[in-house]
């Protein structure tokens, strides 16, 4: 496994991989892997010739009062467990590598990221669609790899992949998930110990409003008895808890066919995020 942290050398490797016809894969991260992120990987390695794992904290997609500089990092771990499931090349580059210039051309989310993540969060989006771009075109991917746990993101992505004809193939993984149920992220080490032990009843909580949805049909109902159980069972304030059409982000009609059921929640000082989706005739 190659670490390169240039874009010249990274554009070395795929125009030899290009020349060769090999199918690229790409996993983009911020390090700090988990399970979640070795899944992806695991899963480009089983559909490509070449797996590309970046791993960069972006500082677009930090807003000022975030925890750009706290974000955890450690290259030398990551570069061990990305090794451990195949992965061909890390490409880790510098801010300054990423973005040497700004000419102010900017990449703009759209409706999409004003909802969930991106109500509480202006410019986030704006920020990852302009890092996915460039990566994208600096590996030139034949699928890139992501995962539902970041369903808003997701969305944003296929649709600028689909609107910008990006020539790739966008890849969702499902959640990987502890066997409590809590979603795994690199912002779990923030949980403390009693933290911890409330962060599941999220998965919780969104599991008894699909239930409740799907039994009667009724959102204002479902979403009222998710925010219920994470009162009732954690110290946690509710940023949101939505549920809406996927992969639109837009109300819930009769002609909806599949649905998103979205939460985030501060559990201590900690963000967390996650969903589900659903298809609407499950259970019918």
């Amino acid at each position: 496994m190659k670490v390169i942290t240039t874009i010249k050398a990274l554009t070395s490797e795929i125009q030899a991989a290009k020349r060769a016809q090999k199918t690229i894969g790409l996993v983009p991260t911020m390090g700090f892997l988990h399970e979640g992120h070795l899944t992806l990987a695991s899963k480009a390695r089983a559909e490509n010739d070449l797996v590309v794992m970046s791993i960069f904290v972006n500082p677009t997609q930090f807003g000022p009062n975030e925890d750009f500089e706290s974000y955890p990092r450690d290259l030398a771990r990551d570069t061990a467990l990305a090794q451990s499931v195949g992965v061909d090349i890390i490409f880790a580059p510098s801010v300054e590598e990423i973005y040497p210039h700004d000419g102010g051309i900017r990449i703009r989310a759209g409706e999409q990221a004003t909802l969930l993540c991106g109500a509480s969060r202006p410019g986030h989006f704006d920020g990852v669609l302009q890092v996915v771009s460039i990566l994208f075109h600096l590996t030139q991917p034949t699928r890139a790899y992501f995962g539902q746990k970041d369903a808003q993101q997701v969305a944003l992505i296929s649709t600028m992949v689909r609107d910008y004809h990006f020539p790739l193939e966008i890849r969702v993984v499902p959640i990987v998930r502890e066997e409590d149920g809590l979603a795994k992220s690199s912002r779990n080490v923030y949980l403390n110990e009693v933290d911890r032990t409330e962060a599941p009843a999220i998965y919780e909580a969104l599991q008894l409003a699909q239930h409740s949805f799907l039994a009667n049909g009724d959102a204002t109902a479902a979403l009222a008895k998710a925010k219920a159980h994470i009162a009732a069972r954690t110290h946690g304030k509710i940023d949101y808890i939505e549920l809406l059409a996927y992969p639109d982000l837009l109300p819930v009609t009769a002609q909806t066919e599949q649905v998103l059921l979205a939460a985030a929640v501060y559990i201590g000082q900690t963000r967390l995020i996650d969903n589900c989706i659903f298809n609407v005739k499950e259970g019918k």
